[in-house]
């Protein structure tokens, strides 16, 4: 995945500054953009808003050419200013790397990072997704600590027919056809309908990972619930309608797993997923609803079916290169003035070694 526009390399003598991004040069930055990802959209940005006590803190920023990139930022409401945060975005939302009409040059993309470097914040953070043109890799100043993840990414071109015949192992295949023997029934929304039932069986994953690392329950279904309530999940649905999914697998009439999917452009995204495991392992139902789901999104004429970070190696990872996914280097970046970030991930570590917390 690249940027599909020209490349320049010359340096721009003025640029001016808008925050928060006026919302038509915005949205139409995401149009013309085929590596926009649904959650560089000011339509996440909202959802962000109003799930969560943030406000619009975006950057638009117009160049000598009218070129113009825009960097989606979040920040924190009611906090003192030397503690705040701007975020692209907050934890748990995903990629909000900047978006532009074509791949910046270096000069532009140094005027950007220059101004976060400046933002009033204690911290200021941007995630790119793995289709990051090089200018911003190489542009961040050396205050910004790089932060490497593993993003897997499956790709569609030659439709479903190529992604089933040579991009699913075999066993996803065998997968997919017990499950359709066994008799799980399928069913998908694009209304919100479904969304308390994905909601109920997300609890019973939180349940079953509380388990899987020795954390209680009651500690897991709050954490958890801080960073993933029922109204986020609610307010993604409402907000993007159709191009929201929520897929339901049933077995015997039992809620067996659901997925949540979000497309925007040529870009599908398996966003969070929910089981009971008892069920859905023995009749496949979780394989099953990926491969409806990358079926449906090739239909819609998306190239891309984005499965998320994770560690390479891990069973996730695993799974996700079973249906054909590729494993892609991404990286966020983060200024911080007082170390609160590092603080707060030595706090929860030692909590977790304290409860024998498994990280897997």
């Amino acid at each position: 995945m690249r940027f599909s526009g020209p490349r320049t390399s010359s340096s721009r003598d003025h640029v001016e500054i808008t925050s928060p991004a006026p919302r038509d040069k915005w949205q139409r930055l995401v149009d013309v953009s085929d590596e926009a990802l649904i959650t560089q959209t000011p339509g996440w940005l909202d959802c962000i808003c109003a799930t969560d006590p943030y406000e619009d803190a975006s950057r638009f920023y117009e160049f000598d050419n009218g070129g113009g990139i825009v960097v989606p930022l979040a920040r924190r409401r009611r906090w003192p200013g030397q503690l705040i945060a701007q975020d692209a975005w907050p934890s748990e939302w995903g990629i909000g790397g900047p978006v532009a009409a074509e791949a910046p040059g270096p000069g532009e993309a140094r005027a950007v990072f220059g101004d976060l470097a400046r933002l009033p914040a204690n911290r200021v953070s941007v995630r790119f997704g793995p289709s990051a043109d090089p200018a911003w890799l190489s542009a961040a100043p050396a205050d910004f600590t790089t932060l490497p993840h593993t993003t897997y990414v499956l790709d569609l071109d030659g439709g479903f027919g190529d992604v089933w015949a040579r991009k699913f192992q075999a066993s996803v295949r065998t997968a997919v056809r017990k499950g359709e023997k066994t008799g799980v029934e399928v069913e998908v929304d694009r209304t919100g309908r479904l969304v308390p039932a994905f909601y109920a069986l997300y609890q019973h994953s939180i349940a079953r990972w509380a388990e899987q690392q020795h954390e209680p329950l009651a500690l897991a279904r709050w954490r958890r619930n801080r960073i993933d309530p029922l109204r986020k999940f609610q307010t993604v649905a409402e907000t993007f309608a159709e191009s929201c999914a929520v897929w339901l697998a049933s077995y015997r009439g039992q809620p067996a797993a659901a997925i949540m999917v979000l497309r925007h452009g040529p870009h599908a995204k398996y966003w969070r997923a929910g089981m009971v495991k008892e069920v859905a392992g023995p009749t496949r139902a979780t394989t099953l609803l990926h491969k409806l789901a990358i079926e449906d999104a090739c239909a819609a004429g998306c190239r891309f079916y984005h499965l998320g970070d994770s560690v390479p190696d891990s069973s996730v990872s695993v799974f996700k290169e079973r249906l054909g996914a590729r494993g892609h280097p991404s990286y966020g970046y983060r200024r911080e003035v007082l170390p609160l970030t590092s603080i707060d991930g030595a706090l929860r570590g030692a909590a977790k070694r304290l409860i024998g917390f498994k990280d897997e």
